[in-house]
């Protein structure tokens, strides 16, 4: 009698059972109904963290000085006190301040028109053209990128003596200018965001050089140019150090060094303070206007700055 080897059929219950077993078998795995709350919880912290210092800033300014230093942190001073704060603030030293916030719009404007002409066409020869000293350059633009600064200031003041423009608005304007990094992202994009086959098809129709980077390649460049044009303001409008060093005069300076010369007429932060002392809710007003061109150009900007940090992330 033949014997008969093959297996039994499973029964109708282990394919259900299979998939839970194996489920369960699984420690690591969340169930569906659950969240994790560790990311919602690090948002909130930082949300904390950075929102937090700009709330007791904007409400800082309504304040006198006595209430900004007994009433509640967060609580709102008044109106009127923010208009005598305000008012003391524009008359300190005959409307100084706005003297500065106007030398760094000055500088800070000149200075981006220059690294843009400049920077752009710099990041599309080193990406897209072939020259002598090419990854010489590419090379030393890295290292001047990756160099402090701080560093630099002691080199340009020798320069910017060297050519008697100490005390000039040009001693801060020139090196300004002055951006690797901005030549670098403009190098990045196009080497992977512009279509070689572009460039060559516009040298076959019989542009140039320059007139395919003027009617192709630039065109096309809007978002990096936004993302440098960015980058670059926000580096100049804070630069404290430089401008610091190189203009010697105080209605010359930026108003981020303005910030400084108001810092040591608080007789609570420099007790050698003399007869033109500032209160804290003035500094703090002071900072507020500080701090405003960069918010207003971010939110203009940011649409322009989101497409330039994306473009060039992937690659057809």
């Amino acid at each position: 009698m033949p014997t008969d080897f093959r297996s039994p059929a499973p029964s109708a219950s282990a394919p259900a059972t299979a998939p839970a077993a194996s489920r369960r078998a699984r420690p690591g795995r969340a169930r569906p109904g659950l969240k994790n709350p560790l990311p919602a919880f690090v948002l909130l912290l930082f949300a904390v963290f950075f929102v937090l210092p700009v709330v007791w800033l904007l409400l800082a300014a309504t304040k006198t000085d006595d209430q900004l230093v007994h009433a509640n942190p967060l609580s709102f001073g008044s109106l009127h006190a923010l208009r005598a704060n305000w008012d003391a603030l524009t008359g300190y030293q005959g409307d100084t301040v706005m003297v500065w916030l106007r030398n760094s719009a000055v500088y800070t404007f000149l200075a981006l028109v220059i690294t843009l002409v400049v920077v752009i066409p710099a990041g599309y020869a080193l990406a897209l053209t072939e020259f002598p000293g090419r990854h010489t350059l590419l090379v030393a633009t890295l290292v001047v990128m990756l160099m402090p600064s701080a560093t630099l200031v002691v080199p340009l003041f020798l320069e910017m003596n060297a050519v008697h423009l100490i005390g000039s608005m040009w001693s801060v304007i020139l090196p300004y200018s002055f951006y690797p990094f901005g030549v670098y992202l403009a190098y990045i994009y196009f080497s992977t965001a512009i279509p070689r086959s572009l460039l060559e098809a516009a040298r076959l129709d019989g542009c140039s050089e320059f007139g395919a980077f003027r009617r192709v390649a630039l065109p096309l460049a809007m978002p990096v140019v936004a993302l440098v044009g960015f980058f670059s303001f926000v580096a100049n409008w804070t630069n404290y150090f430089l401008p610091y060093v190189l203009l010697p005069q105080d209605d010359q300076f930026p108003v981020q060094v303005g910030l400084g010369t108001l810092l040591d007429s608080v007789p609570q932060f420099n007790p050698t303070a003399g007869t033109l002392s500032v209160e804290r809710p003035e500094l703090a007003l002071a900072t507020l206007l500080a701090i405003t061109p960069v918010l207003v150009v971010f939110l203009f900007a940011q649409r322009f700055l989101v497409a330039g940090m994306l473009a060039g992330a992937t690659k057809d």
